[in-house]
């Protein structure tokens, strides 16, 4: 029987395997880490993330005393609550951080005197297995959306049949790596081949499509690469084409405090944006409070997630105190000295999961390998240039195993219970149909919402699941004493 993992916890591959492995993590996780300082329109800031997402997940494997091998990245569940931020600049985006990192510390205060049999009965495994499986099905929308999509400003960026092609070929490359037995090393690197295969087609078509002006076959932006070597006016930029610093939030920050001007990268995006005031302070709470309590049930549905891949329960050792102070200050330290809340990734927990690589030498050698990436701009700038479909391709593996690990999950629940059937049905009906619970804290004097709490939509799903689980726990108890 061939054995569960091939590098365990403590296993070290040899310096130059190991490298390579971390380099697949990085790719692993890549897209969605640039993707939330993008989306929150500071696109500038992304090597702020990599270095951000860096120290975070060493600051995170310190506290788990190197037995978690996970990777932490940009968190898609702040984006509302970083939009309010967004709007009282630097300060206010670290701001949130800090609140978001203080619940978690809190929580682990709690766990600490009081033990996490609370936490059990409060989300038992037919809350768990649930929300792992919606987990990846949530982000099933966001992969197929992209392995469809041209990186390259064309006419035709979506519903690509060449950018359909490339990611095919990249998914392709994957399972066929994975599954072969002949060659090890393929096996333990299926993601950095397959990305090279689906780049190297996207490039192909991309070089054709410059040759013939046809504008469909242009998949690859290399503007990217452009930009970092010239400037604006077209002079080359010198050194900082090749080594260039961050703009960390805590150095921008400290700008507009000693300036009392808000920098012009929050005024990109968001040309309204302030100092941040007590009022600021107020509602950048308001925004981040909420948020990050409901994100530490997502944290402990990922640690039950990556417990079941390698086989030991994390939520025992280290101890659920230990992931969540790991978590919580990881993620404070990822935006002072980076630019975005972090948290435990499912691409990473998939890549290890595919891969069955769960050295934690491989995820502390990714973080030092983030850290070093994001002062070398054209690697920067070469890994912005991958494009979208074959990252598509990619995931299309990555969400389907933790959906599937999820459903694993399901094994020793029976389904044959109306309880049970409710509760899954909950999840994942409301996860799936895409619930988000708008909270609104800011009505104008026209009685119209201006600010909202937005609760992300496997959040949404997880408090319906715990509520049904509770209401039809207590009413299956009154039913046994009658």
């Amino acid at each position: 029987m061939e054995k569960k993992l091939v590098y365990d916890i403590h296993d070290k591959p040899k310096f130059g395997q190991m490298l390579i492995f971390a380099l697949q993590q990085v790719l692993a996780i890549l897209a969605a880490t640039i993707a939330v300082p993008t989306i929150i329109g500071l696109p500038t800031q992304i090597p702020a993330a990599i270095l951000g997402a860096g120290i975070g997940t060493l600051i995170y494997q310190l506290f788990t005393k190197f037995k978690s091998p996970v990777f932490l990245g940009s968190s898609f569940a702040f984006l509302s609550s970083l939009g309010v931020a967004v709007a009282y600049g630097y300060c206010g985006i670290i701001l949130g951080s800090v609140v978001a990192g203080l619940v978690y510390v809190f929580i682990a205060l709690i766990i600490h005197f009081t033990g996490t049999a609370w936490v059990d009965k409060l989300m038992p495994p037919v809350i768990i297995g649930p929300t792992v499986a919606l987990i990846g099905l949530s982000l099933a929308g966001a992969a197929m959306g992209d392995i469809t999509k041209a990186n390259a400003s064309t006419l035709y960026g979506t519903n690509n049949l060449v950018s359909l092609l490339c990611g095919l070929v990249a998914f392709i490359v994957i399972i066929v790596c994975s599954t072969q037995k002949k060659h090890k090393m393929a096996r333990l690197i299926p993601f950095i081949l397959g990305i090279v295969a689906g780049y190297a087609v996207a490039a192909v078509f991309t070089l054709i499509g410059k040759a013939t002006g046809s504008d469909y076959l242009m998949i690859i932006n290399f503007q990217p690469i452009i930009d970092n070597f010239m400037a604006v006016d077209g002079t080359f930029k010198g050194i900082s084409a090749f080594i260039d610093y961050p703009h960390l939030a805590i150095f921008e920050s400290i700008k507009e405090l000693t300036s009392g001007n808000i920098s012009a990268e929050i005024l990109a995006a968001n040309p309204e944006a302030k100092l941040l005031n007590a009022g600021g302070i107020a509602e950048v709470v308001i925004a981040f409070l909420p948020v990050a309590l409901v994100v530490f049930a997502e944290h402990i549905a990922d640690h039950k997630n990556l417990s079941s891949i390698i086989d030991r329960d994390l939520i025992k050792e280290p101890g659920l105190k230990r992931t969540l102070l790991g978590d919580g200050v990881g993620s404070i330290a990822g935006t002072v000295f980076g630019i975005c809340p972090n948290t435990t990734y499912g691409e990473s927990v998939g890549c290890v999961a595919i891969t069955r690589n769960a050295s934690v030498a491989t995820i502390t050698t990714t973080a030092f390998m983030c850290i070093v990436l994001s002062f070398i701009s054209p690697l920067m700038a070469i890994l912005q240039t991958i494009p979208s479909c074959v990252m598509g391709g990619v995931c299309l593996t990555l969400y389907g195993f933790i959906a599937v690990s999820g459903l694993k999950m399901f094994k020793d629940l029976d389904l044959n219970e109306n309880k049970n059937l409710f509760v899954v049905a909950s999840i994942l009906i409301s996860g799936i149909g895409g619930l988000v619970i708008q909270i609104p804290y800011a009505i104008a004097a026209d009685g119209t919402i201006t600010n909202t709490i937005q609760i992300t939509s496997i959040a949404t799903a997880l408090i319906i699941g715990i509520i049904t689980n509770a209401i039809l726990t207590r009413v299956e108890g009154k039913e046994s004493k009658k």
